[in-house]
């Protein structure tokens, strides 16, 4: 299936540079609002205005378009330390990622100069509308309609669970553009602005989790987009959107393993000052070994997401599995030990005086979006068979 040899990532001094930084900004400026951030679902502005004044908004952008152009394995680590502290502002980075993947993977020059630049500079932000109410992972059923006008589109329809809409800029919107042509080669990728008529949201979901990022329903009432915003040929946008979500379910796995990470360093703190028995719960062995296989949990998780970080950054034809199979375990193990996190804790665990139980319903999540983990598993096997 691949060959390891060149399965193997290197962490350099500007990688530990990078982590020590955004670690910084996430402890001081993003952390001491992450619980008003959950318990008021709202927008964490402070995080956002944060990433964009240290160059962490969209760190994934080329140079070339005023970007930081941190590599696949940097912008991995930006989200894992944002997620390790708030995981609904760790989507700020991540989904900027996500909405802009397609227009980099396919758009042309004038268009990646008109988006990308303001993206970079912080001044614009993406999403990515992908899912419908009946359309999520099976979307090549999507119902969504863009017909042609002229030189111009019409786009008419809904995107479902779509994440920080209302706050973004710009949208990477998938729609139907040839009703009769061969299904999932009849669907094209666009760009919508928010400011274009005919555009709303509905509600904003109450969530489980991530309350700080909203997620709402974009609807298009005969939405007029310019022809020039059409990312790549028409008929190509499944395949774009595939290809995308090969390289993000990385990042999911990066905030899946921040969260992780964040609810095993509290838990820790936790059991080494708790007294019962006469001593501190960290010595006790039943203890320990839960502390042993939570890290040994999180190391793994992490070892999967930067190998596939580097995979994503050299696109290797086997991009596909890992980038689910990274995806997959890490948000598996973020679940397993937020849960253990919470357990640790006893009765205070279950409380929302302490962080993990956010951290636990945070986690939920990450086995569900970008594709649920079920469907990870159909992406792996595929492969597996394949080979």
């Amino acid at each position: 299936m691949s060959n390891p040899d060149f399965d193997l990532y290197q962490v350099s001094e500007d990688h530990d540079e990078l982590r020590a930084a955004i670690r910084n900004i996430a402890e001081d400026r993003i952390a001491p609002y992450a619980a008003e951030v959950d318990d008021q679902a709202r927008y964490p502005q402070e995080a956002h205005d944060a990433l964009v004044q240290t160059d962490f908004f969209a760190p994934h952008v080329a140079e070339e378009y005023g970007g930081a152009g941190a590599d696949a394995l940097a912008t991995c680590i930006v989200i894992e330390e944002v997620a390790r502290v708030c995981a609904s502002s760790s989507l700020i980075p991540a989904v900027n990622k996500l909405g802009s993947m397609p227009l980099i993977l396919g758009g042309n020059e004038e268009l990646k100069k008109k988006y990308l630049t303001p993206l970079a500079q912080g001044k614009g932000t993406f999403s990515y509308g992908l899912s419908e109410a009946h359309a999520g992972s099976d979307t090549a059923s999507m119902k969504a309609r863009a017909r042609r006008d002229g030189d111009d589109w019409v786009l008419s329809g809904q995107k479902s669970w779509i994440t920080n809409a209302g706050v973004s800029d710009y949208y990477t919107v998938l729609a139907v553009t040839d009703p009769d042509g061969a299904r999932g080669r009849n669907i094209s990728a666009f760009i919508v602005e928010k400011s274009d008529e005919g555009f709303t949201f509905g509600e904003k979901e109450k969530k489980m989790g991530i309350k700080g990022s909203p997620t709402r329903e974009l609807l298009f009432d005969n939405v007029r987009i310019p022809g020039d915003r059409i990312i790549g040929e028409p008929g190509t946008g499944l395949q774009l959107a595939l290809q995308t979500l090969d390289h993000t379910r990385v990042t999911i796995g990066a905030q899946a393993v921040g969260i992780a990470q964040g609810a095993l360093d509290f838990a820790t703190g936790y059991v080494k000052e708790r007294q019962a028995f006469g001593k501190r719960i960290a010595d006790l062995q039943g203890l320990q070994f839960m502390l042993a296989d939570m890290a040994m949990k999180v190391e793994t998780a992490r070892q999967m997401v930067y190998v596939a970080a580097a995979k994503s950054e050299r696109n290797d034809k086997d991009l596909g599995f890992f980038g689910a199979a990274a995806k997959c375990y890490a948000s598996d193990a973020a679940m397993e030990v937020t849960t253990d996190a919470v357990q640790l804790l006893g009765g205070y665990g279950y409380t929302q005086d302490f962080p993990v139980e956010r951290m636990m319903r945070d986690a939920k999540i990450t086995q569900i979006y970008e594709g649920t983990n079920q469907i990870q598993r159909l992406v792996m096997a595929r492969h597996v068979l394949s080979s």
